[in-house]
Order: C-alpha cells, then structure tokens, then sequence
C-alpha cells in the first residue's frame, strides 16, 4: 500500500463504475479487515475512519453544489492528518491539491473487470507507484503469485516492509530503495558515507549470510533482486521482549547472553555475496562516531533554543567527545548490528538457546567497541529500562565473557559501555529531533524524557566526568 498522510486520491467514473468497490476495499486493506463496515458517503458527505496507520476519510462529492463547499468539509485539516478517497471528484476539481492522484474507472465487456488509469501531476505518485509494481512483478518472478500483501510497521528509515501470503506461505517483502547519497556535508561526502550507513540491500544480504552461518536467527532471504532494492525474507514472528510498554526481564537476560556470544565469534572484515561482489564491513571509527554525536548540536540545540551552538559550546563538544573516543582506541573490536534493541527482536517461545532471539535491522552493521550493542539493549531508546535491570544486563553479560575469557577486562568494558551509552543518547535526541521537525513525525519527541533519563546516568561514570561538564554548561535546559 503506498497511500500515506497528505495524500488525496480523487476517483472518476460513470455511475457503477466501481468507484465506491473500490474505496471499500482500500478502506478494508488499511484496516486489515475485511468485515469492515464501509457504508458510502453519498448523504453525509464525508466518511471519516481513524486507523492504527493514520486517518483516511471518504468523501462523495456527487450532491455537492459549489465547489468551495470542500473548504466547509475541512480537506486541508484531513490532509494534514491523514489521507482522502474522493469520489467524483470533478465537482470540486480546482480546490483538490495540485499533487493529487487521478483514477480513472472504466467498465469493460469483461463483466466486472475494470480498467483503471492514473493520471499523475505533481508529487512523487509516478515513482511510488512504479515501485509498487515492480514489487508485484518481483514477487511474481519469486513465485508468489497473487500473494496478498499487507503492510507492516516499519522503522523510521527509507525502507518498507509488507507480509506476503500465498496459502499457506508466508514471508515480509522488504522494499529498499537504494539510498541517495544526499549533499556533502563534510570533506565532500554525504552524510550515510561518513556515518557509515547502507546505502542498498547488499550489506543486509551480506549480514545475513554471516550471522546465519554462525548459527544466529536472522531471516532466510528466500529472493532477492539487490539492485532493484526488493527481498523476499523469512517472517520470524511477530514475538516481542517488551510487555505492556516495559521489558520483560528473562527476554532482556536472553538477548545479553546472545550478545555474549556474538562477541566470542570472530567476524570477517569481508564478506562474500552470490552474485560474486563483496561486502566490506566498516570501522565504527572516529568519523562516524563524531558525526552522529553532532546531530545533537546540529538538529536538538537549535531546536530548543533557537539558535546554533555558540563557537565555544561547539568546539568544547567535539573536544570532550574526541577524548573519549580516544579513550577507546585499545578496546576489542567486533562487529555491532547497531540497532540492537526492542524493535530488532523478535521473541520466538518455541525455540531454545539463542534460536529464541529473531535478529532483524542489521544492515547498518560495522566494526566498532564491544560495549556498544550491549548500550543499544540496556539503555532501549523505545522502552524505560529500569536501571535495576540495566544493571543487571551489564553484570550478566560481563559475567558471561569473564567465563569465557581470562584475559576480558571487566573494568574497560564498563568504561566503553558508560560512554557508548552517553553517545547513543545524545545521537538518538538529534535524530529524533530531525524526525520530529524535518520528517513530521513528532510522535518520537514522547522518547525525549527516557532518552535524558538514560544520559544523565551513563554521565554519572568517573571517566565521562569532562564531558559532564558540557552538558551542565552548555546543554539546553
């Protein structure tokens, strides 16, 4: 489904073209329902629906008079919002946005078929659209003819995710352009490069085949088209490590002992793919961990004061952070999935040991601090972790590699992990903050007080004691 808020799909045709067939069954798609009531709107106008997803309103505009009469039906507030189906829409044809999609409903002698046609103005309809079929031509070439599709929420990226069925198969679609590179930011490069961000599927195909091979429940790529962006993957369930909006303990202990084992493999720099290309895994190195600290000063600060970081507050950050980094520089080196956290692990009851632990977003794996993912599970960005519990995940986890490794040092690891746990909150705030303010997506500002709750503990360590300092002087209150 490539509907999403802001757009208006205005819907022609004679009488019994199937113009109200067809928004029922969108209606009933969006609400994965398909008992859903769905009456037409021809006396009352407007038909509102308030989904999970975002709002979609049903509009029939055969009894309206005047065109200006849509301003009275409020559009402009329910694009704002959501989304609209307009039948007959030509009665009001000048006041529809100039980025709206035409469809066209024609009867044929094939007795119900319909032939549809798009007539798209501005926006980015064309492009939506072709990917869509280009999706459903892949899943055809798979073999998964006719699948019913179903979205499925995603993450906050570029990439989209559908389940698929056919009969009794069942798999997640995932359609991932690839990235645009974006402008230069810094020394001519992009933001995604410096960050080292995936920029296509390849990493995630290379990822995968790794993980899998040592025995971790990443999904099984059943197809995949690398340069078109599609994956037809393993669906590993729909199983969570959060209850009722907070961590279940035993499920937050699992995914620590997992990492434990994760950082006793040793990872490839290298990876090779099918179609006789390499992946290479990157450094988590200086760049990368400094630019993703500067969204903090680039999106949070401004936001809250309205104006740029001073000089001074600018250039005190960068130096507090390149210390700590330097902090860093002999601590063992593994691969971190990046995002390993509630949203990335699926729960999966039926299954022993670490089989448990569905891994998924992982295409932004590098080679960086052992603490880093253990800070991503602990200090969750999505869900209060009880520092109790925090506690705990880290003493499990470091009890688990003293097991294992004589030479582990305990004390380093604490130091690393208070550390990476103080950058990921600081990057999480600016990201959140340009989600909220460039993205309209200002449902993430709810995470904000968790996020400072988390901060003002990891600056709590002795080693993190200069870069306090910042924070009381220089961070917005």
């Amino acid at each position: 489904m490539v509907l999403r808020p802001g757009d208006a799909v205005a819907l022609q045709g004679d009488l019994g073209a199937g113009k109200t067939t067809l928004s029922r069954a969108l209606l009933r798609a969006l609400a994965d329902d398909p008992a859903l009531e769905v009456p037409s709107p021809t006396f009352t106008l407007v038909q509102p629906y308030d989904f999970k997803r975002f709002p979609v309103a049903h509009l029939d505009l055969y009894r309206m008079e005047d065109p200006d009469e849509i301003d009275e039906l409020g559009l402009d507030e329910m694009l704002g919002e959501g989304a609209a189906l307009i039948e007959w829409p030509e009665r009001a044809e000048a006041a529809l946005p100039a980025d709206s999609l035409w469809m066209t409903l024609e009867a044929t002698d094939a007795g119900e078929a319909r032939v549809a046609t798009f007539y798209v103005g501005e926006g980015d309809w064309a492009e939506r659209l072709s990917r869509s079929f280009a999706l459903h031509r892949f899943l055809d070439e798979a073999g998964w003819q006719g699948a019913a599709r179903r979205f499925l929420q995603g993450d906050a990226s570029a990439r989209r995710y559908e389940t698929v069925r056919v009969g009794e198969r069942h798999a997640i679609a995932m359609n991932a352009p690839a990235r645009p590179d974006g402008p230069p930011v810094r020394d001519g490069k992009p933001y995604s490069r410096i960050a080292r961000l995936a920029e296509d599927v390849r990493p995630f195909v290379a990822i995968d085949k790794a993980l899998r091979e040592r025995g971790f429940a990443a999904p099984e790529i059943y197809a995949a088209d690398c340069g078109a962006g599609f994956l037809l993957i393993e669906d590993l369930g729909r199983g969570a490590v959060v209850a009722d909006g907070a961590p279940i303990g035993e499920r937050y202990q699992a995914a620590a002992a997992l990492l434990a084992d994760l950082h006793a493999c040793d990872w490839p720099r290298e990876v090779a793919l099918e179609d006789g290309g390499v992946h290479h895994v990157p450094a988590y190195d200086r760049d990368a961990l400094m630019i993703e600290a500067e969204l903090y000063l680039d999106w949070y600060v401004p936001d809250v004061t309205g104006a740029p970081a001073s000089a001074e507050a600018a250039a005190a950050f960068r130096d507090g952070w390149n210390r700590l980094i330097d902090l860093m520089e002999g601590s063992p080196r593994t691969w971190c999935l990046r995002d390993y956290h509630s949203p990335n692990l699926i729960w999966r009851e039926d299954r022993i040991g670490n089989d448990r632990l569905g891994l998924i977003d992982f295409q932004d794996t590098v080679i960086g601090p052992e603490a880093y993912d253990l800070a991503s599970l602990a200090q969750d960005a999505r869900v209060t972790v009880p520092e109790a519990l925090e506690e705990a995940l880290v003493a499990s986890y470091v009890a688990l590699r003293e097991e294992r490794d004589a030479s582990f040092d305990a004390d380093a690891l604490r130091r690393d992990y208070a550390i990476l746990s103080a950058h990921r909150a600081t990057k999480i705030i600016g990201i959140f903050t340009r989600l909220a303010r460039r993205d309209g997506k200002p449902g993430y500002l709810a995470h904000m007080p968790r996020l400072f709750a988390y901060l003002e503990r990891s600056l709590s360590h002795p080693a993190l004691a200069d870069i306090k300092l910042w924070y009381d002087r220089f961070a917005p209150k």
